[in-house]
């Protein structure tokens, strides 16, 4: 029972960090708050133009990916930036591929918001 109770008080505290992480990239982060705001706006869009169940499906999986991937890319950076302060040209390419997962991110979210919303309007 005792390590149960423990099991249960270490999962309730890597909900609380998570939870803590989550407030400090949505607060201090520009790229996530940037991305935050779009996610709020395609999810009204998403109810104005009532999107089916399956659109709604690919929605909050794109937002998701999207995060997700901007969330890596700010930790990779904050490492990065921690191990070797001053400019690497090693920790520049290692910034600038993270910088570019979440690039492609955005772009597969895009065209996904596209094949969804465009037909909307034709």
């Amino acid at each position: 029972m005792v390590k149960f109770k423990n099991f249960i008080v270490g999962r309730i505290a890597s909900i609380k960090y998570a939870a803590k992480g989550s407030w400090i990239l949505i607060s201090s982060e520009h790229s996530i708050m940037a991305q935050t705001i779009i996610a709020i706006a395609v999810t009204v869009l998403g109810f104005l133009f009532q999107i089916t169940t399956h659109e709604w499906l690919f929605q909050i999986i794109a937002i998701a990916l999207v995060i997700v991937a901007e969330s890596l890319n700010t930790a990779i950076e904050k490492i990065a930036d921690f191990i070797h302060p001053e400019y690497h040209k090693q920790i520049g390419v290692i910034k600038d591929v993270a910088a570019g997962a979440a690039f492609f991110a955005a772009i597969f979210a895009v065209i996904i918001g596209l094949i969804i919303y465009v037909p909307k309007f034709l």
